[in-house]
């Protein structure tokens, strides 16, 4: 596994490096103290996740993961000092898979580091049916797949994630936090303005050439995947089977 570090404070790269050795003892660490050095590391070395600081000399933190997000789904956290709502918003929906403000606890970076890995796991391919359909959406859940009107869409894992829990409950309404829990981990305790970025994010990627929405909002509550009002087709079940979609 490779890690870069991008951070202007040595004493931060220094720690996560120590941290990160100790939790992976075959993990290579590349470090920059800049964005533009940073950003250079990451076209260079290709590391499987992006430990990233916001402000930082040259470009900062935001633009180094905009320049990211256009080439790459690599995971990426934020690491800030400025823990605003409007930074967290900022940083999510330009892309980040998570952001932890400092000081952090570095056992908690670390749990959080695993998890961002683990949603970034790619299954191999298999069957040419997939295993849900609802209308133009359609989803292979072992090699994360998912189009729309036959058109493959690009989730990030924590899109793919989001998306994984709302069909395999669909209809059923899932509060913020128990949404929370299962995308970001147990004990999870971001807001659900948090959650908000990322549901926004996919409603705007499975829209519809029709218009339809899958993701169903209850305010103050939870989100709810829901089906086409109206269907020519038919549907298929989380086990394979075709079922007649509901009208």
């Amino acid at each position: 596994m490779k890690v870069l570090i991008v951070d202007d404070d040595e004493r931060v790269r220094d720690a996560l490096e120590i941290g990160i050795g100790l939790q992976w003892q075959d993990a290579e660490v590349v470090s920059a103290d800049n964005g533009e050095s940073g950003l250079d590391h990451f076209f260079n070395q290709e590391p499987d996740i992006v430990l990233l600081d916001v402000t930082m000399p040259r470009m900062n933190g935001f633009e180094v993961l905009k320049a990211i997000r256009q080439v790459s789904d690599v995971p990426v956290i934020m690491l800030s000092g400025r823990g605003e709502d409007v930074d967290q918003v900022r940083g999510l929906e330009l892309g980040a898979d998570d952001y932890v403000a400092k000081p952090f606890s570095h056992l908690a970076l670390m749990a959080r580091i695993k998890a961002a890995l683990r949603r970034a796991e790619m299954p191999p391919p298999v069957n040419a049916l997939p295993d849900f359909a609802a209308g133009e959406l359609a989803i292979h859940f072992q090699n994360h797949e998912v189009t729309v009107g036959g058109t493959p869409v690009r989730l990030t894992p924590v899109e793919y994630k989001l998306l994984y829990h709302l069909v395999r409950n669909a209809g059923h309404l899932l509060p913020h936090q128990a949404l929370l829990d299962r995308v970001w981990g147990d004990g999870c305790n971001a807001s659900p303005e948090y959650l908000k970025v990322f549901v926004s994010r996919l409603r705007a990627k499975l829209r519809t050439p029709r218009g339809h929405e899958f993701i169903e909002t209850e305010r103050g509550r939870g989100y709810r995947f829901v089906r086409p009002h109206a269907s020519t087709g038919l549907d298929i079940n989380l086990a394979g089977e075709q079922v007649v979609a509901e009208a």
